[in-house]
């Protein structure tokens, strides 16, 4: 069995995966995977598509990149257009003449505003750049996420292969105690061998088709984690591919321990994730020191109204001469025997016309426009920039202090990597010369044994110690092959089968 004992290593072992997998596929539907044996590639993919957790990361980088396109557009000018519609009673204030009157007036108001910001001690710029190492560093921590999933999966699919392995060793050591009981039988019934040899030999045989038991039990087991990693229900039936692993080639790895955590370093997405949130923490302390300096900012509108009071039409001037003329006030009135009587005055106008004066003929002699240059200076803000600074200071500390354990995180792994790669390297070399000498020894017994020259328990014990030692040299390929794989990875070379 393949026993990775750090989950942090597990994580940082992603590149495995391309090993035997380049992208993820689209999942199958469930009811098709008992179909045909899946390969890693495809078990990926169902992995990826169904990993809720995953989904949420990725919700996260586009919550984040929403954030950062937000921030870009607060740089250009706001634009906003209101309306409304209003009624007054009794004594008002007329919206075209801005004159008392005592009358109900219906009135409506129009303005279109623009609004800018020229300057707030660079807060906009440094916004969009923190946003902008925000949603990178999320997407780091993305790309970290996908390789957890897919590095997962691939130990699981690694476990069955392993386990199905130990599955035909101990078919085969069955099926040798089944013929050595065939033959004993035989022996047995010609009265050449007593009874008791053949009862030792079942006995044997028993015990091997436990062992088998066992391992199929532990095929079963491994597969159930590779669903759980897949997300699909327990229940489904699931076959994967074989990929034929070649015997290991045992030599001494081309890199030192500091040259593999140094190529770790420069190519984790962890790592840049982690060197992109103390971007983002310095990034927040300009924004913080932007509150101390002056803001500028521009404003600009065009407004209108209209009233009901506005007289139905206007006298327009042609500039020639003209002569004096009687004109009734909308205003000034007095009050006879409890009648309103408004009153009349004689004015000397210009040659013209009077023309109809419509509701746009009001907007637009109503309309005003406005340009305005707000500056405003801090002077005292109760702290709050000074605080703020301080805040983003520690923030920029704890990014660091994050980047620091993420690269001694990454060292202890490398070391642990690498002494298990050569402590692996001196196990299966152990484990090869370990079944040789198993392999004569169980021959030779085999021949005693058969010569009636050794008891049945001395024969037993022979080859459960082969059968022990081809177990153990199953898992030490495993156990080589795939912590070789992780160097590999860490150096950020092609991995391949070979």
């Amino acid at each position: 069995m393949v026993r990775i004992s750090s989950l942090r290593y597990n994580l940082t072992c992603l590149r495995l995966v391309v090993v035997l997998a380049v992208t993820a596929m689209p999942a199958m539907a469930q009811q098709t995977l008992s179909d045909r044996p899946i390969g890693l590639e495809e078990a990926i993919g169902i992995a990826l598509k169904n990993n809720p957790q995953l989904k949420q990361s990725d919700l996260q980088v586009q919550a984040n990149d929403i954030a950062h396109q937000q921030s870009r557009w607060q740089r250009w000018p706001s634009l906003s257009f209101s309306a409304s519609q209003g009624f007054s009673f009794g004594r008002n204030i007329d919206p075209f003449t801005n004159e008392f009157v005592q009358q109900n007036i219906s009135f409506n108001n129009y303005q279109l505003g623009a609004n800018v910001t020229l300057f707030n001690g660079f807060q906009l710029q440094n916004t969009v750049k923190q946003n902008e190492q925000i949603t990178l560093a999320s997407q780091k921590e993305y790309d970290a996420a996908r390789n957890s999933v897919m590095l997962n999966v691939a130990l699981s699919y690694l476990q069955v292969l392993n386990n199905q392995e130990l599955v035909i060793v101990a078919e085969r050591q069955l099926d040798a105690t089944n013929e050595q009981v065939t033959r004993m039988d035989r022996l047995v019934t010609a009265g050449v061998e007593p009874v008791t040899k053949l009862l030792d030999l079942k006995a044997q045989m028993a015990n091997d088709e436990l062992n088998l038991l066992n391992a199929q039990n532990n095929v079963e087991l491994s597969k159930l984690s590779l669903k759980q990693h897949m997300n699909i229900p327990g229940n489904t039936q699931l076959e994967i591919a074989a990929i034929a692993l070649p015997d290991p080639q045992i030599q001494l790895y081309d890199a030192t321990v500091n040259e593999v955590y140094e190529a770790a370093i420069a190519s984790l997405p962890q790592m840049e994730a982690a060197k992109l949130r103390i971007q983002a923490a310095e990034t927040g302390i300009a924004i913080a020191r932007g509150r101390y300096l002056p803001s500028l900012t521009l404003s600009g509108g065009i407004s209108t109204a209209y009233s009901s009071n506005a007289p139905k039409e206007r006298f327009i001037s042609t500039g020639q001469p003209g002569s004096q003329m009687e004109v009734p006030s909308t205003t000034d009135f007095l009050l006879i025997d409890g009648k309103r009587e408004f009153l009349t005055r004689i004015v000397s106008v210009p040659g013209g016309e009077y023309q109809h004066f419509n509701y746009f003929n009001v907007l637009d002699f109503n309309r005003s426009s406005s340009l305005n240059l707000s500056l405003r200076i801090p002077i005292f803000n109760n702290f709050q920039a000074k605080y703020s600074v301080a805040s983003a200071k520690v923030q920029r500390l704890n990014a660091t202090y994050q980047d620091e354990i993420a690269a001694n995180t990454i060292r202890q792994d490398v070391e642990q990597a690498y002494i298990s790669m050569a402590n692996a390297a001196k196990r299966y070399t152990a484990t090869q010369n370990q079944v040789q000498a198993f392999d004569e020894a169980f021959r030779a017994a085999q021949s005693r044994f058969t010569a009636g020259a050794l008891s049945t328990a001395e024969f037993n014990i022979a080859k459960a110690n082969l059968d022990r030692g081809q177990a153990n040299l199953v898992q030490a390929k495993y156990d080589y092959y795939f912590r070789t794989k992780v160097l590999d990875f860490y150096m950020g070379r092609p991995l391949d089968t070979n």
